[in-house]
């Protein structure tokens, strides 16, 4: 009889302990009728921005909204470049792009695979406006060393923290370093809504206000039918936020969860599979499994085969994607990188035993 499937993220059972809450919150919602903009988003805000160690957090739609309204909210835009990973989800480099900005792409670590701030320094020029330093794959990019080449060089210094949703570096929450921060609450991720989702998080409360009354058709505070900024539409629902704050407290327990288990595949992996590092002072919070390899193709074929998810983040930079062509170049960490990464299983749900067959289907990769 065939072995049960280990899908590489199981939403169901990601959400399946919280139905009748989130039914509750539902029904609560209908009973007073404000879907959008309802005092579970106000809730939410006030306590993710606790969780972070933040002053202001406003909701928005969804994660690419986030970057784009905080680099307009700081007033970048057209004439401006701004510094980013290459090995980032293309929503980095769209949100810039959205702007009118230009992104400018350059190379990571070779053992994090997080941006390098060497070359992030060497990339400043007199039309750079800022440094995005995404938290890929659950962790903190080096923030000391960002943040000093922010500081040198009068840039904003953004944090891209889609994927680091109770993240720490220094002792720090990612959203509460930056200049400004954006999070996803896509629903695969750490902190996933039940659809699209996003914030930006600000100790800055002009900031903060700007963003909000730019993500609200630019109106005025107090007076719905004055706009004074030319605005968007990019709220978040009620629904989502409700679910957001029933799934927020349990998110430390989940992401201590994600470490156990990442310390059972560097334990378990054969060794011709290499996780990516862990920065000493960073607290890894796994939203991605990631592992370096030279047998790749034989890898995804025998995880296929035994009915074992598997993802790829990112196979081709952005700085290769046809949409940024002008903006290429020759990275060749991030690019050699792309040719060798793997995602393996990771969720809060998974049991070591899972773990452990990941592991051992492994073992039959071979060139």
């Amino acid at each position: 009889m065939k072995s049960t499937a280990i899908p590489f993220l199981d939403l169901v059972a990601v959400n399946a302990d919280l139905q009748v809450d989130l039914e509750l919150a539902w029904k609560a919602i209908i009973g007073h009728g404000k879907f959008v903009g309802g005092p579970e988003v106000e809730r939410f805000e006030r306590q993710f921005a606790d969780f972070c160690g933040a002053r202001c957090c406003i909701g928005v739609a969804n994660g690419t909204d986030a970057i784009e309204l905080a680099l307009t909210a700081l007033g970048i835009g057209r004439g401006d470049e701004v510094i980013v990973p290459t090995n980032t989800f293309v929503a980095t480099a769209e949100a810039i792009c959205a702007t009118g900005a230009r992104p400018r792409f350059v190379d990571v670590l070779p053992d994090t695979l997080l941006l390098d701030p060497a070359a992030a320094a060497d990339a400043v020029n007199r039309r750079t406006a800022a440094v995005i330093g995404v938290h890929l794959f659950g962790q903190m990019v080096d923030v000391p060393a960002v943040s000093a080449v922010a500081e040198r060089y009068k840039l904003a210094f953004i944090e891209d923290a889609a994927q680091a949703h109770g993240a720490r570096h220094s002792g720090r929450r990612a959203g509460s370093i930056g200049h400004v921060a954006a999070f996803s609450f896509y629903p695969g991720k750490n902190l996933g809504a039940l659809g699209d989702g996003g914030a930006v998080m600000t100790d800055d409360v002009q900031l903060a206000d700007r963003v909000r009354r730019l993500a609200n058709h630019g109106r005025a505070e107090g007076d719905r039918h004055r706009h004074e900024l030319l605005g968007r539409n990019s709220r978040l629902d009620s629904i989502q936020a409700a679910a957001l704050a029933l799934k927020l407290p349990r998110l430390d327990a989940e992401n201590s969860r994600r470490r156990e288990l990442m310390d059972r595949y560097r334990a378990w992996l054969p060794p011709s599979f290499e996780p990516v590092r862990t920065d000493p002072a960073a607290e890894h919070v796994h939203h991605l499994a990631v592992v370096r390899t030279a047998v790749r193709e034989q890898a995804r074929t025998a995880l296929t085969a035994a009915g074992v998810g598997w993802g790829v983040h990112y196979p081709v930079p952005c700085h290769r994607q046809p949409a940024f062509a002008e903006y290429g170049g020759r990275l060749p960490v991030a690019e050699q990188a792309a040719e060798q990464i793997l995602s393996l299983p990771m969720s809060p749900t998974l049991r070591d035993t899972d773990i452990a067959r990941v592991c051992e289907t492994l073992r039959g990769a071979r060139p």
